[in-house]
């Protein structure tokens, strides 16, 4: 018999993986965690019943919501990841021998210890010792912490379940008292594409815009997200996200990416007229 992973994208659009074997399952206080594995994609981690990531297509987000920013920011200390259980945020922070601290805030333990087992692709830097991991809710998090971050990193699930906390403005707010006076924010924000995840997409971007003074969105093609349109939001106190991109600087920093280059960084915010007018719409 053959065993299908499915997720319904929409009540008419269904997204389906045949899946070789199951690696892992398990359930913590706060959602169900599973691991799979297939042919097509490699091993893929799924919360909820929701994909999170695939082995296959998992570097194109990662390497957008870190190098993105990386390359705009000229000294980047101290990072913030708030979410990003599964490594691949810090997998593409360690790359950056200037990093000196990354605080690692994911709510639940049981993702990191699964992912260092079944997904060790993904969490090869979960051991570099300039990672402090706090098991906790970001939102309260973020509260403590004032003028501390170069950078913050929300890589987190949907806006629904533990990570529902993560889209309200009180928490973008906290996110910017906690950013020093140059600091950015970067954020996954959803797909525009189907009308219930543009709705997400909508109400998250006017909450950022209406917490810090840059605020730009930039997308990217991820295979196995709803629609494969995927967006990230940008948001800073003083940097521009393209003209202030050190396309030089960081190129001669020698990192190896299989999506990112600084070619790539500008293109990325120029954004289809449809996803243009849904932004305009909430920033007016």
């Amino acid at each position: 018999m053959d065993l299908w992973y499915s997720e319904k994208h929409t009540p008419y659009v269904l997204f389906s993986i045949k899946v070789d074997k199951q690696l892992y399952t398990g359930k913590s206080e706060f959602q169900r965690i599973d691991i799979f594995e297939s042919k097509e994609f490699g091993r893929f981690l799924t919360l909820d019943g929701y994909m999170m990531l695939t082995e296959r297509d998992e570097f194109i987000y990662h390497e957008m919501i870190v190098h993105v920013p990386m390359a705009v920011h000229p000294s980047v200390k101290k990072v913030l990841v708030i979410g990003a259980g599964d490594g691949g945020v810090a997998r593409e922070l360690t790359k950056y021998k200037q990093i000196k601290s990354i605080d690692l805030v994911e709510i639940d333990k049981q993702v990191i210890d699964a992912c260092k087992k079944y997904l060790p692709k993904t969490a090869s830097a979960l051991d570099d010792k300039r990672i402090d991991f706090y098991y906790q809710d970001g939102l309260k998090f973020v509260r403590k912490h004032k003028n501390e971050y170069d950078l913050i990193i929300v890589d987190s699930t949907d806006p629904f379940g533990p990570g529902e906390g993560l889209f309200t403005k009180e928490f973008y707010g906290n996110c910017y008292n906690a950013l020093k006076d140059d600091g950015i924010m970067v954020n996954q924000h959803e797909s525009p594409f189907y009308a219930e995840d543009a709705i997400a997409m909508k109400r998250a971007h006017k909450r950022i815009a209406q917490s810090f003074p840059i605020c730009r969105v930039y997308q990217a093609h991820i295979p196995t997200y709803p629609s494969g349109h995927w967006l990230f939001g940008f948001a800073s106190k003083q940097y521009h996200p393209i003209k202030g991109l050190a396309a030089s600087e960081w190129r001669a920093l020698g990192i190896k990416t299989d999506y990112y280059n600084t070619k790539l960084h500008a293109g990325a915010f120029a954004l289809p007229n449809y996803v243009q007018e849904m932004l305009k719409e909430v920033e007016e």
